[in-house]
């Protein structure tokens, strides 16, 4: 008999209730009480099971950034309460195995050393405080920045990944500023080591001209899986491969042999197989949903053990037996906990709901799930489920109980409609707040980055604010194209061989169908997005005229110039048949594909946006976009955010991103003065920060 464990309203908080009074307090929220809305990750649960240590970001507007800190709580959701207080942040929290201590990762080299390098006397180490309480102090003295820390069964070592030192000599260079350096060859490969927890002596356990990824010790210490890749850099990742060695570094083999991303790799209780993630299908081609995989620890043939099941795998871990394997997937617009069954070939669904799961976490020892539920009030407090049948979801923290409370939030649902060749696609829809049914509203579509990505049910973001339009009036859309994961490979593999086959045409029907269902206005639409979403704004904007204004984040303009300045090109070969550069290079592709080629045909006022340091969609394809639309008289500005990489991270930027595309928005749709907004009162100006504009006059 199947399990259903249904999370649509698993409680109160999660379920908007009209309360005439509650209505009359709340307000709609603005971009900064976006910006400070906290964030709650890393969680790990203690050994009996008790507690929960978590990780929980705020907004410091003096320092201009997010700063993590550790927490504590009873799993009954009793006392919580903040472990750490450093200047710089915590994270990575993660208990010994008797539960008297908690290890974490922090800079603690005063309050003017926090910052975001790696030099000296400013390097992520390891700390350790009582869980009784008292100070914490630092275990050992690694010469570079540590991660991804996991202590010994037995508790005597703590393991975490470290990039290489620099030689005396590489030193010597730097101080004297002798640093001309090989282009993709400066960098210091990652390995994995180990810390004695009585004395703090650090042993190294793999050495040699690879980089150790993701790793993941047996649950008896014996063993590490881990994935090895020629180098760190990012276009490295998809050559990588799974690995086992002893716990001391000894007897490594190599299980796969491939040229698809891997990741997850984990190994059975009993030590005899490993399961990993891949995106590929049986045959290890690429481009596919992420699959679990299952191959022999002593080495043989990796087997796929789903294949056909319209949905992408995110994480995928052991039960306690070793019989089954828990996993998230998201389908569509939700994602969900499953159960799959080795030996029956079956799988079951644990959790149902308009909710999308986040941080993840499974615990042998007390058969419990961990993870935050993500949801339109709620952007992921942490709940806990036992692994016993008929066990149902508890809830933990109640960090983000205020937002329901304090403010007017948009209805969500998902909607449906039919591609330009007939296959169903589906979306998101952000209602405007005072909506009422029979009037036509100004329309925002939104296309998310990837692409291999979906946009889903969850709580309003800061990046995308629909809370803040549709507080103004608009609805918004979020489609999720033809090249989406979550609905099946043939899906997602539309974009294989040519990017733009279907995907611009799925976002069109779909501003098409709310026009025909008599909800939004034609005349008055938006076309907006970032990183892949930009790539299909530039697209749209060449393609139509219908679009009375549209902002490009980090998008990619020309991809024959793209393939080589981007710091990946994994995907990017697939989709185009090859490299722009090899014999009879598939060149009409790329130019076929690029934006730029019918650049003269734009009359959309458009926003351009992109950080100064983007390596994954570098400035030049912001620059070609930018110069292309001025010299055909498109309205058209720059915005270039210094320091920024591919994500931008400092809360002033932020700010200033969503402010000046609210203005080019209202300006251009709605014929209306906006007001920008300033950072919170009490925020200390921080000195040379800001946005550089880039515009003819």
């Amino acid at each position: 008999m199947r399990r259903r464990l249904l999370v649509t309203c698993i409680a109160a908080a999660i379920c908007l209730v009209a309360v005439p009074a509650l209505a009359q307090t709340q307000r709609a929220m603005t971009i900064v009480d976006l910006l400070n809305v906290p964030g709650v990750s890393n969680t790990d649960l203690s050994p009996d099971g008790k507690q929960l240590v978590y990780v929980q970001a705020a907004s410091d507007w003096e320092r201009n950034r997010r700063i993590n800190h550790v927490w504590r709580i009873n799993t009954d959701g009793s006392g919580a309460g903040q472990l750490t207080n450093g200047a710089g942040g915590e994270t990575g929290p993660s208990w010994s195995p008797d539960g008297s201590r908690i290890a974490f990762i922090a800079r603690r080299g005063g309050e003017d050393q926090a910052r975001e390098s790696d030099d000296a006397g400013d390097r992520s180490q390891i700390f350790l405080i009582p869980n009784g309480g008292g100070e914490a102090v630092q275990l050992g003295k690694h010469p570079t920045s540590v991660s991804n820390l996991t202590w010994s069964p037995d508790g005597a070592f703590i393991y975490f990944l470290a990039a290489d030192d620099k030689t005396p000599e590489q030193k010597a260079m730097d101080q004297a500023r002798d640093d001309v350096f090989a282009f993709d060859e400066n960098y210091q490969q990652r390995h994995l080591w180990r810390v004695a927890v009585a004395d703090g002596r650090a042993t190294r356990v793999s050495g040699g001209d690879f980089n150790v990824g993701q790793y993941t010790l047996s649950a008896d210490g014996r063993w590490i899986a881990h994935h090895r890749s020629p180098s760190p850099l990012v276009g490295d990742g998809g050559r990588g491969d799974v690995w086992v060695m002893t716990a001391t570094g000894e007897n490594a083999r190599q299980l796969t042999r491939n040229s698809v991303p891997e990741n997850g790799a984990a190994l059975s209780p009993d030590n005899q197989q490993v399961l990993f993630l891949a995106d590929g299908n049986e045959r290890f081609e690429p481009y596919y949903n992420t699959k679990i995989f299952l191959v022999p620890a002593e080495g043989g043939a990796a087997r796929l053990l789903m294949g056909g099941e319209p949905f992408g795998i995110n994480s995928a871990r052991w039960s306690a037996d070793g019989r089954s394997i828990y996993f998230i997937a998201s389908s569509g617009v939700r994602s969900a906990l499953y159960r799959y069954d080795i030996a029956r070939g079956r799988h079951e669904r644990l959790t149902t709901g308009d909710h999308t799961l986040s941080g993840w976490q499974y615990h042998p020892k007390t058969g419990t799930h961990v993870f935050g539920l993500n949801d339109p009030t709620n952007p992921g407090d942490v709940w806990t489920l036992a692994s016993t049948p008929g066990a149902r979801p508890a809830r933990v923290t109640r960090v983000f109980d205020y937002l329901a409370r304090d403010f007017r939030l948009p209805r969500q649902e998902a909607v449906q409609w039919k591609g330009a060749d007939g296959v169903t696609v589906e979306g998101m829809l952000f209602y405007p707040l005072d909506y009422q049914a029979g009037q036509r509203y100004a329309l925002v579509v939104q296309t998310h980055g990837g692409p291999r990505a979906a946009d889903q049910f969850g709580f309003p973001s800061a990046s995308s604010y629909e809370a803040v339009l549709a507080a103004k009036g608009y609805f918004v859309l979020q489609p999720n194209y033809r090249g989406s994961t979550g609905y099946g490979d043939e899906f997602l593999r539309d974009m294989v061989g040519h990017y733009f086959n279907q995907a611009h045409l799925d976002v069109m029907t779909g501003a098409d169908h709310l026009i025909a269902q008599g909800m939004v206005d034609g005349d008055r639409m938006v076309k907006m997005g970032w990183s892949g979403g930009g790539h299909m704004t530039n697209k749209i904007i060449t393609h139509t005229t219908r679009f009375k204004a549209a902002a490009s984040g980090a998008g990619a303009v020309n991809w024959i110039s793209m393939y080589a300045q981007s710091d990946t090109r994994t995907n990017r070969t697939p989709w185009f048949g090859g490299t722009p550069w090899q014999a009879n290079a598939p060149i009409e592709n790329y130019w076929n594909s690029s934006p730029l080629k019918d650049v003269a045909k734009v009359t959309t006022p458009t926003l351009v946006l992109v950080g100064q340091q983007d390596e994954r969609v570098p400035m030049p394809q912001s620059v070609e976009l930018y110069r292309a639309l001025k010299s055909n008289g498109v309205p058209t500005k720059l915005y270039v955010a210094p320091r920024e990489p591919h994500g931008w991270q400092e809360l002033r930027h932020r700010l200033f991103k969503a402010n000046v595309e609210l203005d080019w928005f209202e300006k251009y749709v709605m014929n209306r003065t906006y007001t920008w907004e300033k950072p919170p009162a009490d925020a200390v100006p921080v000195a040379a920060a800001g946005v550089s504009g880039s515009e003819e006059r």
